[in-house]
C-alpha cells in the first residue's frame, strides 16, 4: 500500500502537529539521556512513522532540516544499531528503517563495547598493580562491567521470551 509523507498508510489521517509534538518531546527525553539532538529527532521521527521507515528527503521535510543533518544523524544511528539503511524498492534512494526491536538491538550490540572496556581495565589493573589504590579502583570497575555484561545477557534472554509472550514472533 502506498504511504504518505509521514510513513502512514495512504488514506490514514494523522494530525501532523500532534506527531511533530511527540517527536520533539521524545527527542528531548533522548537528548536529556545523552543522545545528540539530531539523531534523537531522526530516531523519534522514524519511531513515530507508521511504516517505521522514511527516506532522507522525507525526514528532512518533516523535521525541516538539511540533507547533511539527516546524513550525519542516520550515520550515527546506524553505527549504534538503532536504524538500518535499505534501498527503497524500485528506486536508488536510501530508506532508513527503525529496527522492530531497536532497544534490544542497541543493548545487545553494547556487548562488544563492554568486552573492550573490560580488556582495557584488565590491562590497567596489570599496569598499575592490583595492590595499588588505582589498581584496586580499576579492579572494582572491571568487576562492575563484568557483572553488567552477565546481567545484560540474562536480561536480554528474558526479554526475548517476554516479548514473544506479548507480541508473538
Amino acid at each position: 500500500m502506498p504511504k504518505g509523507s509521514d510513513g502512514s498508510a495512504e488514506g490514514t489521517r494523522r494530525d501532523d502537529e500532534v506527531v511533530s509534538r511527540f517527536v520533539e518531546q521524545f527527542a528531548a527525553q533522548l537528548v536529556e539521556a545523552g543522545m545528540a539532538r539530531m539523531p534523537a529527532r531522526i530516531f523519534a521521527a522514524l519511531l513515530a512513522s507508521d511504516s517505521g521507515a522514511l527516506t532522507s528527503a522525507e525526514l528532512g521535510k518533516q523535521l525541516q532540516v538539511s540533507p547533511a543533518a539527516v546524513s550525519g544523524a542516520v550515520r550515527y544511528l546506524t553505527q549504534q544499531h538503532m536504524v538500518a539503511r535499505e534501498r527503497e524498492p524500485g528506486s536508488r534512494r536510501d530508506l532508513f528503517r527503525v529496527h522492530s526491536n531497536q532497544w534490544y538491538e542497541a543493548l545487545a550490540n553494547r556487548d562488544g563495547v563492554l568486552k573492550r572496556w573490560e580488556s582495557a581495565l584488565r590491562d590497567g589493573v596489570s599496569s598499575l598493580g592490583a595492590d595499588t589504590p588505582a589498581g584496586r579502583r580499576m579492579a572494582e570497575t572491571l568487576a562492575f562491567f563484568e557483572f553488567v555484561e552477565h546481567e545484560l545477557v540474562a536480561m536480554l534472554d528474558r526479554w526475548r521470551v517476554h516479548r514473544e509472550t506479548l507480541f508473538g514472533k
